[in-house]
């Protein structure tokens, strides 16, 4: 059975471009456009990773961290915070909430499925 990945975003050429690098790879990839549509597939098809925006409509990339890491049923789930936030501060928030790793956009996608699969692996 494939790895399941969530891709949350709200640019659609971003989920357009990792759906088609991670489905490469090998992985079963689910989408969503807001942090509430996310929160709504990660109960349902318990992924094995998130790939999560932090600025989005409705409920942020924070508070889906939040959410997801507090959530006993839920705790296993990596998160990868993808980002065009690059100050120190955002970063040490999303880690404070429980993010198990942070890439800010742009991105390489050879270094970013490198990333994916270490984090997989640990």
């Amino acid at each position: 059975m494939k790895p399941k990945i969530l891709i949350v975003d709200d640019d659609p050429s971003i989920l357009l471009s990792l759906d088609f690098l991670l489905k490469k790879a090998g992985y079963e990839i689910f989408i969503a456009r807001d942090g509430a549509e996310a929160l709504d597939i990660i109960r349902r098809e318990m992924p094995v990773c998130v790939v999560l925006d932090i600025m989005m409509p409705q409920v942020d990339g924070y508070e889906v961290c939040r959410q997801v890491k507090s959530d006993p049923l839920l705790a296993t789930v990596k998160i990868v915070m993808l980002s065009a936030k690059s100050r120190e501060t955002d970063i040490r928030q999303a880690m404070e909430l429980g993010a198990d790793h942070y890439i800010t956009k742009p991105f390489a996608t050879k270094k970013f499925l490198e990333e994916i699969s270490q984090l997989l692996a640990d």
